[in-house]
């Protein structure tokens, strides 16, 4: 149930369409969140393009969405172990 929410980013994400062409809520939305700058992070390397401090975004994203993950399934292994 808490992975549907994160089926549909990459959908409100640059790895579709440019950002630049999404009507302004979505745009902001979209410039937002991990899978832009993970989709970015991931096509400038592929490009060999230099990819400046995305890089560190995107890794930032991964890590916080680990922990927050860790924590909620350490937490709901305890409710149900006790």
């Amino acid at each position: 149930m808490f992975s549907y929410p994160l089926i549909f980013l990459p959908f409100l994400s640059s790895a579709f369409v440019p950002t630049h062409t999404m009507p302004g809520p979505v745009r902001a939305f979209a410039e937002h969140q991990p899978v832009t700058s993970i989709v970015n992070t991931l096509r400038n390397l592929f490009a060999r393009q230099p990819v400046g401090t995305g890089v560190w975004t995107a890794l930032a994203w991964c890590v916080g969405i680990l922990v927050v993950a860790y924590f909620g399934a350490m937490a709901a292994y305890r409710r149900k172990i006790s």
